[in-house]
């Protein structure tokens, strides 16, 4: 273990991991500051352009970008009361009060100061808790990886609480496309309408820019306003002093805890380890009445909760290969790309890439705080552009980027129709995470459910002979039926409010 650290620690002078990191530190805080520029879609818009990368510079670059685009959210959510990413709306309650008071430089610092933090407290808990969890999944059987895959597809019961019905279908869209290309028992070619380029199936690569970006360019097209621009910001950015840190202490170490526990915790996500962390430090602050009226702690609780949740959430796709959230199922596609399956078996056969990993998010994490003092102004005035040329831009990356790939037309077609299919989601209120999971785990869940039956020879109380996969295979059954059972009674609740007193509709999980 100590060689393979070393030997990490010896890669930041032989290898890009350094700059990779910077530079995906610092496209990701632009990514987050830009309202509708979710971490996803700033994560699939270098995806296509990773290919020709060494795989640990690819991977590095897309982590790294993922941990900016985390703090980047809370740039327009202070400064224009408009949310970079979902995580950062908690940050809008007390972040935008403040600014309105004319302290927007001190909730800028706060947020970059408790951000920090946060990432620390990840990728510590990233780093002690991946190896162990992955040598637990060296004794998994065929039988063990099937139920793992039915695990992760139970994510969609709580990332779509209240829209379980539509989770599901979008989930079984995603298992759909996972069908085209070659059987993986028989070796038969299914669904490819006789084209040889999807013989190897749809590339997880194209259908992911598709579902994200392109889908997200043309709901904007549709959205009303396009061309207006935020008022503009002169806002500069100050690191809280040492009484100031103090102050925030206890609240960051809150969101941190908070943001470590719902990493952990499957569906959960940035978004509410945020709400979540803001409640309770309001609850154990020693001035709750100040929370709403621009609060400091309103501010660093929610921010730590947020980005550690980040660093946290890359424990499931490392340790057992099973993404938890967008950003997540983008990485996975970056090991995808150079036929890298994240897991136990990368742990035994190449631990120096994934410490390698772990050696780039402390470099970004070091990295934060200069990159959001050089970036700062450029993300004010990206801010106030208006849509129409941010959309274009993200446009003629997606087309240069997939067709850099096999330099093909055909993964262009690919891309735009996955675009148009994300629309479609989009207008009909269908979630994104369950089609990428079931685009992403369609091919482990089938595959090994044949083999164990081979195995068996067509017994299918093999998978209850299997200790580990009855764990899994009850769990995600627990994680269906409560919520089925949860959005049984909201339906109730529902039902049983007086007309006109219904509350608005939440939006989708994406």
């Amino acid at each position: 273990m100590t060689d393979v650290i070393l030997q990490s620690v010896g890669m930041l002078g032989t290898t890009m991991i350094v700059p990779m990191a910077i530079l995906g530190m610092v496209w990701g805080i632009f990514g987050g500051a830009l309202p509708g520029i979710s971490p996803s879609i700033t994560m699939a818009l270098l995806l296509p352009l990773t290919y020709t990368m060494e795989p640990i510079s690819a991977l590095v670059l897309l982590a790294s970008t993922y941990v900016g685009a985390e703090y980047g959210g809370s740039v327009p959510a202070i400064l224009i009361r408009t949310p970079g990413t979902n995580a950062a709306a908690a940050t809008i309650i007390d972040g935008y009060e403040m600014k309105r008071r004319g302290r927007g430089s001190e909730a800028l610092g706060i947020s970059l100061w408790s951000s920090s933090v946060g990432n620390v407290v990840g990728i510590l808990c990233l780093i002690l808790f991946t190896a162990p969890l992955s040598q637990l999944a060296l004794s998994f059987r065929p039988t063990t990886y099937f139920a793992l895959g039915v695990l992760g597809l139970s994510v969609i019961a709580t990332v779509s609480e209240g829209l379980l019905i539509k989770g599901v279908i979008s989930a079984l869209i995603g298992l759909a496309i996972a069908t085209i290309g070659t059987d993986p028992v028989s070796g038969v070619a299914r669904f490819t309408l006789g084209n040889p380029d999807l013989l190897s199936g749809v590339p997880i690569i194209l259908v992911m820019v598709g579902l994200f970006a392109v889908s997200e360019v043309l709901d904007q097209i549709g959205t009303k306003g396009a061309w207006e621009r935020a008022q503009p910001s002169g806002s500069r950015l100050r690191l809280p002093d040492w009484a100031g840190q103090k102050r925030i202490t206890k609240a960051s170490l809150i969101g941190s805890a908070i943001g470590v526990f719902c990493g952990i915790m499957p569906g959960a996500g940035g978004t509410v380890a945020s709400f979540m962390a803001y409640n309770e430090a309001r609850r154990f602050s020693r001035h709750p009445e100040t929370f709403g009226k621009g609060s400091e702690e309103g501010i660093a609780a929610p921010e730590a909760a947020n980005n550690a949740d980040a660093g946290v959430g890359l424990i499931p796709l490392l340790s057992f290969g099973i993404p938890a959230s967008n950003s997540t199922a983008i990485l996975l596609g970056g090991f995808l790309i150079h036929g890298l399956i994240p897991g136990p078996v990368l742990f035994d056969r190449d631990p120096t890439l994934l410490y390698g990993l772990f050696t780039g998010l402390i470099v970004a994490t070091i990295a934060l705080i200069p990159a959001a003092f050089m970036t700062l102004s450029v993300c004010i005035w990206l801010v106030n552009r208006p849509k129409p040329y941010l959309m274009a831009f993200v446009l003629a990356l997606v087309f240069t980027g997939a067709y850099s790939v096999n330099f093909s037309i055909f993964d262009l077609g690919l891309v735009l129709a996955a675009g148009v299919l994300g629309f479609a989601m989009r207008y009909f209120g269908l979630p994104m995470l369950p089609t990428i999971l079931g685009l992403v785990l369609g091919y482990m869940i089938e595959a090994n459910y044949r083999r164990s039956l081979v195995i068996s020879g067509g017994d299918h109380w093999i998978f209850l002979e299997d200790r580990i996969a009855a764990v899994f295979l009850a769990l995600a059954l627990i994680f269906f039926v409560g919520s089925l059972v949860a959005e049984f009674r909201q339906r109730r609740r529902a039902q049983a409010q007086p007309a006109g007193s219904a509350t608005e509709p939440r939006e989708p999980a994406q």
